[in-house]
């Protein structure tokens, strides 16, 4: 009996230091998982929009592969990840791709970023016309100028050629390296080059690119007869992003595909409300909805 008692005891022990099984994460539009596709031109305002999301929301796991935009489109449309975010709206063949499996992708935009044109420090160029850029694209160049950009696959060098209206690059005048910060570099030690970079990754990297910063700077921009901006040269400043009178603007766009009212969703959401958007304009970029400032009067006589 003695024994019988004993063993009895053991095993309610053994029971008591069992760890409990984790609960799991209830799937909904601010809890549980999501997967996501970034352009990397815009991984450091996303990033800092989750960390902010997550402290709201500490049930939130995000799982995020970055790349350029030839790159993270397949793996969107080949049903992979579902979530993604991008400097364009999907064509309509890529719509009707997920169409076909009756799912209707959400596209919301919550950012305008700018694409920054940077020269040496000093250079005698400090400012250039749309009409300027657009020759360079074509093989045009006047005076000697080259342009720069991250890669030939980026979201930034589309824009570009589809400014330009041409499928392949000049065999010279234009050139691509891999990064963003490899054409900050680039320029900053040869001379005779324009980079182009996007406005976000300029004001991200401001600490750890700080040596080759202090020796580029943006230039001017004036645009194209008849268009806004067309009446002086527009560096690519916060002020001038909100305005739409910087020429090289961008949309950040989130597009949702998952077909359910899930965590992407509600990411989607979060990043158009209030509290995103202030994020958005934290970080230097011009905000999708400037929030209403409302004052109450009080008659104190």
């Amino acid at each position: 009996m003695k024994n019988f008692s004993f063993i009895l005891l053991l095993a309610v022990f053994a029971a008591c230091k069992q760890k409990p099984k984790p609960a799991v994460v209830e799937e909904t539009r601010t809890s549980g998982s999501v997967k996501m596709l970034v352009d990397e031109s815009f991984s450091e305002v996303l990033a800092s929009q989750i960390e902010v999301f997550k402290t709201d929301y500490p049930d939130s796991k995000f799982t995020i592969t970055e790349g350029n935009e030839q790159q993270i489109i397949p793996t969107f449309l080949n049903d992979s990840v579902r979530v993604i975010i991008l400097s364009r709206m999907l064509t309509a063949d890529e719509d009707k791709i997920y169409r076909s499996r009756s799912i209707v992708p959400k596209t919301s935009r919550f950012g305008i970023d700018g694409i920054a044109l940077i020269t040496g420090k000093n250079e005698p160029d400090t400012n250039i016309t749309v009409n300027e850029v657009i020759e360079m694209m074509k093989g045009n160049a006047a005076g000697g100028k080259q342009l720069v950009f991250d890669n030939a696959y980026s979201s930034t060098l589309r824009y570009f050629k589809d400014l330009a209206g041409i499928k392949t690059l000049p065999a010279r005048g234009v050139y691509t390296l891999k990064t963003n910060n490899d054409v900050i570099k680039y320029v900053a030690d040869h001379k005779g080059f324009i980079g182009v970079v996007g406005v976000n990754w300029l004001i991200a990297n401001k600490d750890s690119m700080s040596v080759y910063l202090t020796k580029v700077k943006p230039m001017g921009v004036k645009n194209l007869k008849g268009k806004k901006g067309d009446n002086a040269y527009y560096k690519p400043t916060q002020a001038n992003l909100i305005d739409g009178i910087y020429p090289f603007l961008r949309n950040i766009y989130i597009i949702d595909a998952e077909g359910r009212n899930g965590l992407g969703t509600g990411f989607a959401t979060w990043l158009v409300s209030p509290r995103g958007q202030l994020i958005v304009l934290k970080s230097g970029l011009g905000p999708h909805k400037m929030a209403s400032r409302d004052f109450n009067f009080k008659n104190t006589n």
